[in-house]
């Protein structure tokens, strides 16, 4: 495939798990944050402070931006961006946590890849290199 066959386009999906060591200073964080937004209108505002001071993942959300990820990486503009946050059990022990492991969100477009990828890797005779 040639490069003006392909997508312009990367879907990064990354998944974080997060320890709240000291939930005052993370809520204090995102206040200041909130606070400093001079874009929000203050209907919003008082919502959002709400809204942090109730929950440790929703201060969490408004101090991480997915534009920091990739916002110094060279050639690339970030297109769209949606994340969540949540309060979980968290077991580093338990296979669900198996961060190797496919997360159950598997597509045809990923079999569809994993068939090119193993296409790539057979030889003209048919076997493998």
């Amino acid at each position: 495939m040639t490069t003006s066959e392909t997508s312009r386009y990367v879907r990064l999906r990354v998944e974080l798990v997060l320890e709240i060591g000291e939930p005052a200073s993370l809520t204090g964080a995102a206040l200041e944050r909130i606070a400093s937004d001079e874009y929000m209108p203050e209907e919003e505002r008082a919502h959002a402070e709400s809204a942090v001071r109730e929950d440790e993942a929703e201060a969490v959300a408004y101090l991480v931006d997915p534009f920091d990820l990739v916002g110094d990486v060279p050639g690339v503009e970030l297109a769209q961006a949606s994340w969540t946050s949540e309060q979980i059990d968290y077991d580093p022990d338990a296979e669900e946590w198996d961060l190797d492991e496919e997360d159950g969100e598997y597509d045809a477009a990923d079999e569809d890849a994993d068939a090119a990828e193993e296409s790539d890797d057979v030889d003209a005779g048919g076997g493998r290199p």
